[in-house]
Order: C-alpha cells, then sequence, then structure tokens
C-alpha cells in the first residue's frame, strides 16, 4: 500500500507571518492615531462643557485647542511622549526654567493642602524635592503658605475617570472643575490659610510667567497636565489668600 505525506507549505507560513505582521502594524497605528485624538476628544467631553458654563475672569480661548497650529504642536508633543522624559519631576514639565533650581533654606519641609470640592483632604506638599509620584511638589524658590508672593504647587493628572485623591499621580485629574471663588486650604505649622480661585487658564510649557512673583499679597498657583492623559498643554489655577473664619 502506498503512503501519503503532506507537508505544509512555507509559503502557507510566510502568508501567515506577514498577516500577523500587518495586523500588528495597524494595531499600532491605530493605537498612535487614539493615543493623539483621544485627548482632543475628551477635552471636548470633560473640559469645553465645564469651563463654558463657568463665569472664568481668563476664560479659556477656543484656539487654545482646535487652532491649527495647536494641533501640531500637539502631535510634536505626542511624540516626546514616547521618549525618555519623566514627568514625575517637575522640574521637567517648563523646559525653559533653569534644570538646578535652588530652594532657600525653610524649616518647612512639607505642608498640606485640602480641596474640599474635589475630596482632596491634608495631601502632602513637598518642599525639599520634585517626585510628583509620592506627594504634591512645591515648587523651587516660590513662596511658602501666608507669606507674600506667588505659592506655585504642582500635581500630576490623568483621565477624570481615573482620579483617585489618595494616589498622587491622579490627584489632580478633577482639578478644572473648580471654579471661580472656590477654596483650596494650605496647612503649615498648624496654621491654615484659605484661597480662593480667581483666574482659570491654560498656558504651553514654554510659558513661565506663571512663576512671578508678586509680593503684594500671598497668592497660590496650581499646575497640572492638559488636556487630560497627555503633557501637552498646562492647566493653570491661580488664588488669592482670604480671611480664615473664625472656628474654621
Amino acid at each position: 500500500m502506498t503512503s501519503y505525506y503532506y507537508k505544509k507549505s512555507k509559503k502557507g507560513i510566510k502568508i501567515n507571518f506577514l498577516k500577523a505582521f500587518a495586523f500588528f502594524l495597524i494595531l499600532l497605528g491605530s493605537s498612535i492615531i487614539m493615543y493623539i485624538s483621544f485627548p482632543l476628544i475628551s477635552w471636548h467631553l470633560y473640559f469645553n462643557q465645564v469651563f463654558a458654563s463657568k463665569d472664568l475672569t481668563t476664560p479659556i480661548p477656543k484656539t487654545t485647542v482646535v487652532s491649527k497650529d495647536t494641533v501640531k504642536t500637539l502631535i510634536e508633543s505626542a511624540s516626546l511622549a514616547f521618549g525618555s522624559v519623566d514627568y514625575t519631576d517637575a522640574r521637567n514639565w517648563f523646559p525653559a526654567l533653569p534644570e538646578n533650581l535652588k530652594r532657600s533654606k525653610t524649616n518647612i519641609t512639607s505642608y498640606k493642602l485640602t480641596i474640599q470640592k474635589l475630596g482632596i483632604k491634608d495631601a502632602i506638599v513637598s518642599t525639599t524635592d520634585y517626585d510628583l509620584s509620592r506627594h504634591l511638589v512645591h515648587y523651587g524658590d516660590t513662596a511658602l503658605p501666608g507669606d507674600n508672593g506667588n505659592i506655585v504647587i504642582f500635581g500630576h493628572s490623568t483621565l477624570p475617570q481615573l482620579f483617585n485623591p489618595k494616589d498622587y499621580k491622579t490627584i489632580f485629574a478633577t482639578l478644572y472643575k473648580l471654579g471661580i471663588n472656590d477654596e483650596v486650604i494650605l496647612t503649615a505649622d498648624h496654621v491654615s490659610y484659605k484661597y480662593a480661585i480667581k483666574n482659570i487658564f491654560v498656558v504651553d510649557p514654554t510659558e513661565t510667567s506663571v512663576f512671578s512673583q508678586d509680593f503684594d499679597e500671598s497668592y497660590l498657583t496650581l499646575v497640572t497636565c492638559t488636556p487630560p492623559g497627555t503633557t501637552w498643554k498646562r492647566l493653570i489655577l491661580r488664588g488669592k489668600l482670604a480671611p480664615i473664619k473664625s472656628g474654621v
């Protein structure tokens, strides 16, 4: 009896490999497109509606999101996001600032931040390092709570759905929900200082004027990345010291 043997064609194996590789490229391309487009879509879903309903003293212009030049900049920034920049280090958020920003000596190594509207209570703000994965960051040689000048605090953000007030990598994910006159409380050396939000706006990472010091009163600047899930822009909320009511 004659025996028959079937040998799998190498051509078939090659075709299957090419199909799998093509599918991988399609998947990779789709992922990149989603990375670039989803933050813009989520901006319209979450941010535009929220900001449009607020009486902002410094409204966010639509061109901040939808202009041709801005989209080009966002795509260029997206490519950098796949690189080696460590955005858990607050010093990488504004490239135009000095890399080795010196800090004045202070007895306050940390203080606490509370935003009751967002469910954030006694979050640690460090004055000694720039690690945003472990705490909020008091930036460089900016003013301290209660002092005249501008207190600058950095915090990580992500998609609003992932917000966790106890996780410092997501703690400022819902910062955009704050409006004019909403309160932020800083506590240093057992003394609390209440700041009322007065301005909300968006800047490019090249814009360093948010660090400027005005010593006529005590100001607070909160900084996080935006649109959600990206490092393309910086959302800025600026507040001013308000009197603490007795019993608070």
